[in-house]
């Protein structure tokens, strides 16, 4: 199983819309909000994601299609 920790942010189209259970429910990952910060305008998150390690790579192409900028965090597992 594989984890990384991702800080996500969110540009205002999104700010409203479920990313975050979107990566959990449609790429069977688990994950956990570890800080956030959202407004009306504005959305960042840092979260831990475990899974499968090909998924997670998944997740992170589509939430950057989606126009999500993505930052990954060093862990040091």
């Amino acid at each position: 199983m594989a984890h990384v920790q991702l800080h996500l942010t969110f540009p205002e189209h999104l700010v409203r819309e479920p990313m975050v259970y979107r990566v959990g429910h449609d790429f069977g990952l688990q994950t956990n909000i570890r800080r956030a910060n959202v407004d009306e305008h504005t959305a960042w998150f840092i979260i831990d994601v475990e899974g499968d390690e090909a998924e997670i790579e998944r997740a992170v192409a589509w939430l950057a299609g989606e126009g999500v900028r993505i930052d990954r965090i060093p862990t040091g597992r």
